[in-house]
């Protein structure tokens, strides 16, 4: 399986809270629920399009239990992001949760990078990340990201968790597709390449653009 992460994203590169003001207010974030005004039919079609895509589900504790407190009370079985999320394996990341009651979840403790490298190794479509800052981040820098798929909307928040650290290592990415939506929200599915290779190169210590 590739392994995407799913990330809603401001302007200044904060993915916390998006969904409303008390969903996630760890380090006294106040700033949430800037998602709900720009959601239009064109992102929920994209976001229906990637959980077509979706083999299993892979969490932070934190998001987990977020999810796991509202989907399943959405049982309408049309629903192209509530039938996957009830149903696809789900996988939480913690060495805390002791127990994951939202059906069909596992526990992944201890050494959870060999975990996801092993269940990588698996068949199928897609393992998808969905928010999960620190997870994502450290997947991240890891190495271990195959298709990052970010919906940027056109809002600043300031202080918040972010996907991208300042001491993260240095990324190209291709960009798969990208599409607006009629409020200004861009849909970007991108691919990670070498830095070396994304378009630059150093000449005499100066950066220049590759020749194509």
């Amino acid at each position: 399986m590739k392994l995407s992460v799913n990330m809603f994203m401001t302007l200044d590169g904060v993915v916390q809270g998006p969904g409303a003001p008390d969903e996630d207010t760890s380090g006294g974030f106040t700033r949430g629920g800037w998602v709900a005004s720009h959601f239009d039919d064109a992102l929920g079609r994209f976001v229906d399009g990637y959980f077509q895509q979706a083999e299993a589900l892979l969490y932070g504790r934190l998001t987990y239990q977020i999810m796991a407190a509202f989907w399943p009370q959405v049982t309408d079985t049309d629903d192209g992001v509530a039938v996957p999320l009830n149903t696809l394996p789900k996988y939480v990341v913690s060495n805390t949760l002791t127990e994951a009651t939202w059906n069909n979840s596992s526990i992944i403790s201890g050494d959870f990078l060999a975990a996801i490298r092993d269940l990588k190794k698996q068949p199928g479509k897609e393992l998808q990340l969905h928010g999960c800052a620190q997870l994502a981040r450290t997947l991240h820098d890891a190495g271990l990201i195959d298709v990052y798929r970010i919906m940027v909307f056109p809002v600043v928040v300031g202080d918040g968790k972010r996907l991208f650290a300042a001491q993260g290592p240095a990324t190209g990415f291709r960009t798969v597709s990208s599409e607006t939506t009629s409020t200004g929200v861009t849909a970007l599915t991108l691919e990670p390449v070498p830095y070396a290779t994304a378009g630059f190169t150093v000449v005499d210590g100066k950066e220049q653009i590759k020749e194509q």
